[in-house]
């Protein structure tokens, strides 16, 4: 039986020929490198919204005529999504959005707690001041929104979400970890949309601290921030499986 480093190492072993498939988007001819990408990006929307729900099947007809182009690109994409572990091909019948198991979610946010403290702390002081005051004012906003009993936009979290993360495996200054997180944090949240609103109130204000903490350049601070934020990820997901 593997241990969990051994897990962790398997892990990120994969979202490494992940970081792969990305790069070699770039052997598309111009034409079609753009729709591919488009299409890549639709469908992740699709996915990552909860449009397309864990489970949900489409054929490649289904989705090219959805996306209204070829099924030449939109197998680019595909292609690029399943190295990511976010969809699964049924042979010809066509393609099925990924389900995470709970182990496999343990595993996700294991490495991701590896990699995102260190990032947070190599990137405190690194991040550009004018970014992180617009993340600040997005949580902010969000939080406001949150004490006043309002649902929160799906799109608005994910998106202040992804920016603070990405902002902070961009500044660490490691193209390859920058991948590599991106795709962890996708398939980490796939398993945890449901979280949404519930642990609403509380992703804003650890959010909130980690940018405070960047702000300031306080590169251990940073860590035990995102450490803080992921370890609560992590309990909220054991709490809702402890109540079903």
């Amino acid at each position: 039986m593997d241990t969990p480093a051994q897990k962790a190492v398997s892990t990120a072993s994969r979202s490494r020929k992940t970081a792969k498939a990305q790069e070699s988007a770039g052997a598309f001819a111009e034409p079609e490198k753009s729709l591919a990408a488009q299409a890549y990006e639709a469908v992740l929307d699709m996915i990552m919204s909860g449009e397309a729900k864990p489970g949900a099947f489409f054929t490649e007809r289904r989705l090219a005529e959805q996306l209204a182009m070829s099924r030449t690109p939109l197998r680019d994409a595909l292609l690029i999504l399943e190295s990511e572990g976010l969809i699964v091909r049924l042979g010809a019948r066509g393609v099925q959005v990924a389900t995470m198991r709970i182990e496999e979610f343990a595993e996700n946010l294991g490495v991701r707690r590896l990699l995102e403290p260190e990032a947070a702390r190599i990137a405190a002081g690194q991040v550009a001041p004018e970014l992180l005051v617009t993340l600040r004012g997005r949580f902010e906003a969000l939080l406001t929104h949150s004490q006043a009993g309002q649902t929160p936009d799906r799109a608005e979290v994910r998106g202040a979400d992804d920016m603070l993360h990405s902002a902070i495996a961009d500044a660490a200054g490691n193209s390859r970890l920058a991948a590599i997180v991106r795709n962890l944090r996708r398939q980490t949240l796939m398993f945890d949309l449901r979280s949404l609103p519930e642990r609403f109130t509380d992703t804003c204000r650890e959010h909130l601290a980690i940018v405070k903490m960047l702000a300031e350049g306080d590169g251990e601070k940073a860590a035990q921030a995102m450490r803080d934020h992921l370890d609560a990820v992590r309990a909220s997901i054991v709490a809702r499986l402890a109540r079903l």
